[in-house]
């Protein structure tokens, strides 16, 4: 409806031009539109200026992404009104215009009775284009329904997730995930594990920041991926309750709840998911001597049965002090019990042609324990929403202990206790002033400081540590990290070009403790980062922008741990106390396009990076006793390569060409070239990949929504591995009862079960073949009933739901 509404007001006055009189002076009249609950600036707000001497005469214009307008009009006397939908309208009536005039800052505010007069045709994309970013809309996605964070993630633009639940981000898995702004216990001790446990009910929006401004963290080369959560400001109780059930089984409830009365906003998102994720793997290796003659291989056949079940409870009241100041204090608490069961069918053949085999059980429970309390404070001055001082403080510990008893050929192999202990304290302040009506400088600093302590037990049973001739891999280590950071940005428009530069400080230590060998390691890194993001608005409907910023990769704790941790007798991973961080330099070239019914965004990227964070596989030299043989054992270990670099194309579009049909894609092109030596061998490689997502959604008769989503990746490279190509297929189905207060909806995941990484691994001692499923084809049944609220609409109220969200530029 907003868009068709300006539309049509943007149309009628293009030809009342003509009308317009031509020989009186013209003035400008300008002004800034703001939501009156939140402070934040309306995007998209329609002025509307009609002649009272002669009512036929209409102009007007939209405001931008500041919330400012700014239009020309000859003297004379007009009634003003300023629109958006949802909101009440503003009006001005018989104002006598005669120079140049500021209205000012307009605050409108939300009309819940307007609600119910939205029609559907006013429903946001599914994926919303901007210069500075790309936001994805949840709940307009029908396959993702019943499905969880990693689910959700999967179908945002330029995001992909592999088979094994790692996000990369145009094809780089170093990526920063935050939630409403920030580093969040929600995403847990093991970030991909706990995005796939976190309902997607729970997600209001993604937002993908690929050229982030000097306020955001510096870490992550692959950019910023910043998930938003549910929350209501509407007046009363309102909310919405989603049940679901599955195959393989799967059953789960969510609700987001809300009430809002006078000065306080009480609000909760709470779920309880039970899901079983059936998965396999296979793994051939052939082994060679220094010769290159073939010694032995290894066949490896594994069957997953995982069992993930947990609540995940949210919970906040929110203060509005006065007209300019809020309190938030929020509470998330995350209790999960996962189990999974995995059987190894494994056979070895020596260089006679003789096959012995076995198997191996490896049943593992997992106990997670999350709390988080949140604390934020945020303020404005003088009723001026770009004028403001905002404060954050978190405060998060969780637990992690998962036990295995793993059974070799029927008898008790070796008994694996693993324990986590993490607390992380997490400071924020941020303070913006506005210089003038188009220019603003802010400055800020975050503090975060985390502490890891890991507890690694092994006990061998049969065959016994001398036996099998390896060292005992039980070990204790204490991993610290403080990071302290400071940054300052300045911002400026004139006319159609904008600028944000700005510069970010970041101190980091970290203490490796490895408690076993006294092995203790400290490392300190400073690093300046710049960024500067430039605009130039041809007009309202067609932009270009250049970003550059400067990011950081530091390594994990568990990169450091000089300590080998066992997957199997004959492979394990060792980490490196030695590793230094990553610094890469980044470029961004950016082209926004509207259409009447088409959006376009294209971006050319090119990235460069430094002591590049790189796994790779090698002999270690030793042997162990594997089923009655003698065999060599294999070592992981992650390395500083000398550089990367990667450049690539992307396009996203939207195009709708009715009401009842809705299209976009997602096409990204990256070449990734490698080069680096290490222990003599050269790990030079190039690799152009690819990958493209299409989402087609289509209302049919009886208002029938039906979603397809086609994903492929291209092969990928790296300077051991080839992966083929991956190609899935998503299909959802809803239908809304009720008036639209509920909604039944039924997805399938990967139609054709084709969702599998297939790779190839060739180094001078080994060749490897293997093939990976994290899970099967499933099927979902959701319905979800709605309480005092509509479906989401076009009328993004542009609240910041402590989203960290810029005001200027990106």
């Amino acid at each position: 409806m907003r868009k068709l509404f300006l539309g049509l007001v943007l149309l009628l006055a293009l030809s009342l031009q003509a009308q317009r009189p031509q020989n009186l002076p013209q003035i400008k009249l300008s002004g800034t539109v703001i939501d009156k609950d939140t402070g934040q600036p309306l995007e998209y707000a329609t002025l509307v200026l009609q002649s009272v001497r002669n009512p036929d005469v209409i102009t007007g214009g939209i405001t931008d992404i500041f919330g400012n307008f700014e239009v020309e009009t000859p003297i004379g006397r007009y009634n003003i009104s300023v629109e958006y939908i949802s909101y009440s309208t503003y009006k001005l009536e018989n104002q006598l215009l005669r120079s140049n005039t500021d209205l000012g800052q307009i605050a409108l505010s939300l009309d819940v009775s307007q609600l119910d007069e939205v029609e559907v045709i006013a429903e946001r994309t599914t994926v919303e284009l901007r210069l500075d970013k790309k936001i994805y809309n949840v709940g307009k996605d029908l396959t993702v329904r019943g499905g969880t964070v990693s689910d959700v993630l999967d179908n945002v633009p330029s995001v992909s997730v592999d088979v094994e639940g790692n996000v990369q981000l145009r094809g780089n898995d170093d990526v920063r995930i935050l939630i409403n702004g920030k580093p969040s216990a929600i995403t847990g001790l093991n970030s991909t594990d706990a995005l796939r446990q976190l309902p997607a009910e729970s997600i209001e929006k993604v937002e993908v920041i690929t050229s982030p401004s000097a306020r955001y963290d510096a870490e992550g080369s692959g950019g910023i991926i910043n998930i938003i959560l549910r929350r209501s400001k509407l007046q009363g109780l309102n909310g919405a309750l989603t049940g679901n059930l599955g195959y393989p089984y799967s059953a789960g409830i969510n609700g987001n709840l809300n009430l809002r009365t006078g000065a306080l906003n009480i609000f909760t998102n709470t779920g309880y998911n039970y899901r079983e994720s059936p998965g396999n793997s296979l793994n051939d290796t052939d082994f060679f001597d220094q010769d290159g003659v073939f010694t032995n291989s290894i066949r490896e056949e594994r069957d997953f049965e995982r069992i993930r079940k947990g609540l995940n409870a949210n919970f906040g009241v929110e203060w509005y002090v006065g007209e300019n100041t809020s309190i938030t204090n929020s509470v998330f608490i995350r209790d999960r019990n996962n189990s999974s069961e995995t059987t190894n069918n494994f056979s070895q053949t020596n260089s006679d042609g003789v096959t012995t085999g076995g198997f191996r059980f490896d049943p593992e429970t997992e106990d997670d324990n999350t709390f988080q309390y949140a604390f934020n404070f945020d303020t404005q001055f003088n009723e001026n929403s770009q004028h403001k001082l905002t404060f954050a403080f978190q405060y998060e510990t969780s637990d992690e202990v998962e036990e295995s008893l793993i059974v070799q050929n029927g008898f008790d192999s070796e008994s694996v206790r693993t324990a986590e202990d993490q607390q992380r304290l997490f400071f924020q302040m941020d303070y913006v002033v506005p210089l003038g009506k188009n220019a603003q400088f802010e400055l800020g600093y975050r503090g975060d400081f985390n502490q890891l302590d890991t507890d690694y037990d092994v006990i061998f049973i049969n065959p016994t540590l001398d036996e099998l001739g390896i060292t005992d891999p039980s070990n204790l280590l204490d991993f610290e990290q403080r990071i302290n950071a400071f940054y300052t940005q300045y911002g400026n428009k004139f006319g159609k070009f904008s600028f944000l530069g700005g510069l970010r400080y970041e101190a980091t230590k970290q203490i490796v403790n490895q408690l076993e060998t006294n092995d203790f390691n400290e490392n300190d890194f400073n690093g300046l980062f710049p960024t500067l993001n430039l605009n130039y608005e041809f007009n309202e409907g067609e932009s270009f922008q250049f970003g550059y910023n400067r990011r950081i990769r530091r390594p994990r704790s568990f990169f450091l741990n000089p300590f080998p941790s066992r997957s199997s007798p004959t492979n394990l991973f060792q980490g490196n106390p030695n590793l230094a961080p990553s610094f890469s330099n980044q470029v961004d070239l950016g082209y926004l396009k509207r259409f009447k019914k088409l959006t376009l965004n294209g971006s050319i990227y090119y990235q460069r990076a430094t002591d590049v964070i790189t796994f790779i596989t090698e002999e270690t030299g030793e042997t162990t006793l594997f089923d009655g043989e003698i065999v060599n054992i294999l070592r992981r270990t992650p390395v500083n390569l000398a550089e990367n670099e990667r450049y690539g194309f992307e396009i996203t579009t939207n195009f709708r060409p009715t009401r009842k049909w809705n299209l976009n894609g997602n096409v990204n092109i990256f070449n990734l070239i490698t080069r680096g030596d290490f222990n003599g061998q050269n790990f030079d490689a190039e690799n152009l990949s690819w990958f493209i997502r299409v989402n087609n959604k289509i209302t049919l008769p009886k208002s029938i929504d039906w979603q397809t989503r086609i994903f492929y990746r291209g092969p990928t490279e790296n300077a051991q591995t080839r992966n083929q190509g991956i190609f899935s297929l998503n299909l959802a189905f809803s239908k809304d009862f009720f008036q639209e207060k509920a909604s039944l909806a039924f997805n399938i995941n990967d139609a054709f079960n084709s969702r599998r990484r297939v790779s190839e691994t060739v180094t001078p001692f080994f060749n490897t073949d293997s093939e990976f499923q994290f899970r099967v084809r499933s099927y979902n049944l959701s319905f979800t009933y709605r309480f005092n609220q509509k479906k989401k609409r076009g009328g993004d109220r542009n609240r910041n739901f402590d989203g960290d969200g810029e005001e200027f530029g990106t």
